[in-house]
């Protein structure tokens, strides 16, 4: 891929158009962040530290972004939608912080060369020119700065709640294609390394989250396969058929959903 608007791009490879920006109202109401675990190991190893720089490419509604300005860091949140940096800028200002938020792409940032300790993309490096996006946070990032990929993804298994959802999404949804995973993403380490990072490292852990029935509906609305490539109307018709099965075989609230966190680390040198 050549051009750098990512999500467009990205999802005519997978032979349908994501547009998050439909979903930004859904979005930031109902999705559900990155844990504060997550931003804890950070701190612990170093790598959050207050007063150092930071960038989060790829923001959505700026979980992220928020989770490093609570812990004192100097932040920018980029995306190349309007309308989810829109819905990250309100989010911020409710919770108190100060995160600056730029309209552009992770392959493009705009950002000085060597201007920055901490790189992070949460839950959308695979919608990235990932030889791009890695090339370009090498170049902003100072020597011996670090580019933190996140994951924080529910869990399919044999019965449970989120194997009938993604049963129903690919029901209404046959061209959508990320279903079945279990949270772990081996597959950005090579690129990374080839890119010129190293002492990558692993680490995850699992949480159970708990979501309402409205909540949850909320958040698949939110999703690649669901309100970002959907018209309304199937839409709609999705989520009454969601809510039916939520009411018929889960219905106490709230529900426990079991997520995975993934996260890699890796230097600049």
């Amino acid at each position: 891929m050549d051009d750098p608007n990512k999500i467009v791009n990205r999802s005519r490879e997978l032979g349908q158009i994501v547009d998050f920006g439909k979903t930004a109202s859904d979005y930031g109401r109902h999705r559900a962040g990155f844990p504060p675990e997550f931003f804890d190991r950070l701190e612990m190893l170093g790598i959050i530290a207050r007063g150092r720089r930071a960038l989060d490419a790829g923001t959505g509604t700026g979980t992220i972004a928020r989770g490093l300005a609570a812990r004192g860091m100097i932040v920018a949140g980029l995306d190349r939608s309007a309308s989810m940096l829109q819905e990250a800028d309100r989010l911020a200002r409710e919770a108190g912080l100060d995160v600056r938020f730029v309209e552009a792409t992770a392959e493009a940032t705009g950002m000085e060369t060597a201007s920055l300790d901490l790189v992070t993309a949460g839950q959308c490096w695979h919608w990235f020119d990932r030889k791009q996006a890695a090339a370009e946070a090498m170049r902003i990032l100072v020597p011996g700065g670090k580019l933190v990929l996140g994951h924080f993804d529910w869990i399919p298994l044999a019965g449970n709640m989120v194997e009938a959802t993604e049963k129903l999404i690919e029901r209404f949804n046959p061209k959508w294609t990320l279903g079945g995973g279990m949270g772990i993403h081996p597959q950005y380490l090579s690129g990374l390394s080839t890119s010129g990072f190293k002492n990558l490292e692993t680490h995850s852990f699992d949480l159970d989250i708990p979501y309402s029935h409205e909540d949850w509906r909320g958040r698949i609305r939110a999703s690649a396969g669901v309100g970002a490539s959907l018209p309304p109307d199937k839409v709609a018709e999705f989520d009454a058929a969601l809510a039916k099965i939520l009411s018929a075989r889960w219905p106490q609230e709230p529900m426990s959903v079991l997520h995975r966190t993934w996260t890699v680390i890796a230097s600049k040198p």
